[in-house]
């Protein structure tokens, strides 16, 4: 079968080779891959920011069909439709952040699509324990956004308090910042997005999904646009998923005093900031890296519900050989979400 493959460190170096499918183990299910979400760490992977451990196949967020279940499996079929928890592919499953569920900083954790394969290929092979069946409700494109959506679930129901009525700076108009804006828009939440010119289509697909003010940085003075939506007072939350110094620099101008940041977005790299903004204005900070076991268990109860349209968060599919045109676009900030599904 193929792979999209990161075939060595450094900047690209990733790849369609031909690698082989692998064996269904006991305890395991393997799946045939229907749709892998393009997100931010694969760019991350390929331009060699964020850590990875070639040669690794690439992808993590995905949905499938079970193809085959190994010895011992109880709760999966074949045939049945699923999407896949891919951060716990290694952990140690002893220390404290396992026990309490937040295994993302297991010392021993590694995840799929950089510390093992991944999802941009044709099979699968993970734990029972990994897989999560879905709703028939929910299509196989949809499913394969349950993971970026556990991670704005996180941001927004579990690490800090938004309310009905607050009015929020969501800034960085990509996937995770689309899924934010259904989040806080199904909450009843007032949200201004910002972007720049390279978010330009991505802003107006915000306006579609609800957002109240779709601001082009580039263009228009986002702090005065602040200042008239919130009476002078400054924005309650500040989400940044940009992952850029001067959108950090510019969601703590715009919060009021005792306001609450969330960095949801990857940096990368080290950034200049003025600090004393955090202890003049006392702003709650909060750092929300991936999700938690209580976040799938939200985020399953979210899909089975219906509360949340993710359809129209999806803006293009590609097939497995087009690869190049799809990190393309998503690098160019052109599409909401992107999939790609495999072709021989």
């Amino acid at each position: 079968m193929k792979a999209l493959v990161k075939t060595k460190p450094g900047v690209g170096n990733v790849e369609v080779l031909n690698v082989p499918e692998p064996a269904c183990r006991a305890g395991c299910v393997k799946i045939e891959v229907a749709f892998t979400g393009i997100c931010g760490t694969d760019l991350h992977i390929y331009h060699d920011t964020f850590k990875n451990d070639p040669p690794v196949i690439m992808g993590h967020e995905f949905s499938g069909i079970v193809a085959e279940v190994g010895e011992g499996v109880t709760r999966y079929k074949k045939g049945d439709r699923v999407t896949v928890l891919p951060s716990t592919a290694v952990t140690c499953g002893a220390c404290s952040y396992c026990k309490t569920g937040y295994y993302m900083f297991c010392p021993e954790r590694r995840g799929m699509g950089h510390g093992v394969d991944g999802s941009f290929t044709k099979y699968v092979v993970v734990r029972e324990d990994m897989v999560y069946q879905l709703p028939d409700s929910v299509t196989l494109e949809e499913a394969a956004m349950a993971e970026p959506l556990a991670c704005a679930v996180q941001a927004l129901e579990e690490l800090t308090r938004i309310h009905a009525g607050d009015v929020v700076l969501l800034s960085g108009p990509g996937p995770i910042g689309l899924l934010c804006l259904a989040l806080l828009t199904a909450k009843g939440c007032r949200v201004i997005v910002a972007g720049t010119d390279a978010d330009e289509a991505r802003l107006e697909l915000s306006a579609r999904l609800g957002a109240d003010a779709a601001v082009n940085v580039s263009k228009d003075d986002l702090q005065a646009i602040v200042q008239r939506e919130t009476g002078g007072m400054g924005v309650d939350v500040a989400i940044e998923c940009a992952g850029a110094g001067p959108s950090i620099a510019s969601c703590l101008k715009a919060l009021k005093k005792q306001g609450r940041y969330i960095q949801v977005g990857i940096v990368g790299k080290e950034v200049v900031l003025d600090f004393d903004t955090v202890l003049y204005k006392q702003l709650q900070v909060v750092g929300s890296l991936a999700h938690s076991m209580q976040t799938w268990d939200r985020v399953m109860n979210l899909l089975h519900q219906g509360k949340i349209n993710l359809a129209p968060l999806i803006t293009h599919v590609f097939p497995l050989s087009d690869w190049q045109t799809a990190f393309q676009l998503c690098e160019q900030k052109k599409g909401g979400k992107v999939l790609v599904r495999y072709d021989e």
